[in-house]
């Protein structure tokens, strides 16, 4: 009861009351932002009409920028403060959001024919991750400025736990939109739902003291940050390596939906991809101290190992309830790897340029969606439409997860640097 009423006590005075605003925001721009993810590649293949290819190489640009961006969007933030970079950052998100949905509409079908349909929807896609780019040094650096120094990281222990409640009910709301009204319709609740974080933004979101983390960084200064680290061949094949999980991880969003409604028959797909991200707020502080007992590297391959074996649950049994098992397995994977990534990062990078190496470390997500888009939508053209084999697609998944699983560990034994042993 003492540790309990210990906890709430931190949780009153630990924070500034800016630290549950911008919380509150994340919470609901996660949902509006998996609510659509979850819906997005069906939505472009089976209401807009593209083809798989191209759908591949829009669904991998859209979340490639959203990822890599960020590291350009800080300097937004230096210059302009955090509340008019999340207001900029809403505003994208709500004419986003809507113009996608518009594209799936009657009323947008003339501005569609006009431009042509991959046209339109890069341009709205493009528009729609700018803004997305926007809220990660927003509400990363809010977070960081707004909690005492003694409780920063439960801050952000409620920061993670918010991301993935999001990314949770998010899709839920999607499947209840799309079955009820119609699947352009989740993007318009996206859109307002990003339009009412933007009225709570100018209403109650005020500046945190302090500014913004590398205050007075330009452009030429972040690209020069870029050669620094681009330098860094060790760190360079470690987030290359890494992108390997996030080649599995986006499969989820990418191909599992056409999987789940053409081979298994279960038409409330986006309930199924919710299951990584209960899992993951269920078993995220057990896990993370069971990950904490283990030097990182280890961690962090066997967590790949497991992300990788799920994969051959579905290959071996194809049912709603094997991909649940499934999910449930490689959300295990990710809640061991996730916490001792950036530990690791964070050694990796020399002593004085720890800040700028960790700008990077959204990279491996970056690398691995340009990927995983193309690649996904390959697997379901050649083994869901074409010759319906989805346990070879499986396979060739886990294949991808065990490579990377093998690469990381030889990277440990022959490139790792000396002191990451102490990890």
């Amino acid at each position: 009861m003492a540790q309990s009423e210990s906890t709430i006590q931190k949780i009153r005075t630990g924070f500034s009351p800016v630290f549950w605003i911008a919380n509150v925001l994340e919470l609901f721009e996660r949902l509006a932002f998996y609510g659509s993810k979850a819906i997005l590649s069906f939505y472009l293949a089976n209401k807009i009409g593209l083809d798989l290819p191209s759908v591949g190489w829009l669904i991998g640009m859209f979340a490639g920028l959203t990822w890599s961006l960020p590291i350009v969007a800080g300097v937004f933030v230096d210059r302009y403060g955090f509340k008019r970079t999340l207001a900029t950052c809403f505003a994208f998100f709500s004419l986003g959001y809507f113009l996608i949905g518009l594209g799936g509409m009657p009323a947008g079908e003339a501005i569609t024919a006009s431009i042509g349909k991959t046209g339109y929807m890069a341009a709205v896609l493009i528009l729609t991750a700018a803004g997305g780019s926007l809220i990660k040094p927003c509400i990363v650096g809010t977070v960081e400025r707004t909690s005492k120094p003694d409780y920063r990281a439960l801050g952000f222990s409620i920061y993670y736990a918010l991301v993935n409640l999001g990314g949770a009910i998010g899709p839920i709301l999607a499947s209840m939109v799309r079955s009820e009204i119609g699947i352009e319709y989740v993007f318009v609740m996206s859109a307002a739902t990003s339009a009412l974080m933007l009225g709570g933004t100018l209403l109650f979101f005020r500046e945190p003291d302090g500014g913004a983390e590398g205050q007075g960084r330009s452009f030429g200064k972040v690209f020069g940050d870029m050669l620094l680290v681009f330098r860094n061949l060790r760190f360079v094949t470690f987030l290359v390596i890494f992108s390997g999980f996030w080649i599995m991880f986006w499969q989820i969003f990418y191909s599992l939906p056409f999987y789940i409604d053409e081979v298994l028959d279960f038409k409330r797909f986006e309930i199924l991809e919710t299951v990584d991200a209960w899992t993951i707020i269920l078993l995220s502080v057990p896990l993370t101290a069971f990950a904490k007992k283990m030097r990182a590297m280890n961690a962090m391959t066997l967590g790949f190992l497991i992300a990788s074996a799920s994969w051959l649950i579905m290959a071996w049994s194809q049912t709603v309830w094997a991909s649940i098992a499934a999910l449930f397995v490689f959300a295990i994977g990710e809640a061991l790897q996730a916490p001792r990534f950036y530990e690791y990062v964070g050694r990796l990078a020399p002593r004085d340029q720890v800040g700028t190496f960790m700008g990077f470390a959204f990279l491996p997500i970056a690398i691995g969606s340009f990927i995983a888009g193309r690649l996904g939508t390959w697997l379901v053209e050649h083994f869901i439409r074409l010759d319906r084999r989805p346990a070879e697609m499986f396979y060739i998944v886990a294949g991808i997860g065990f490579v990377s699983t093998l690469l990381l560990y030889l990277y440990d034994r022959l490139l790792a640097p000396p002191d990451a042993e102490a990890l």
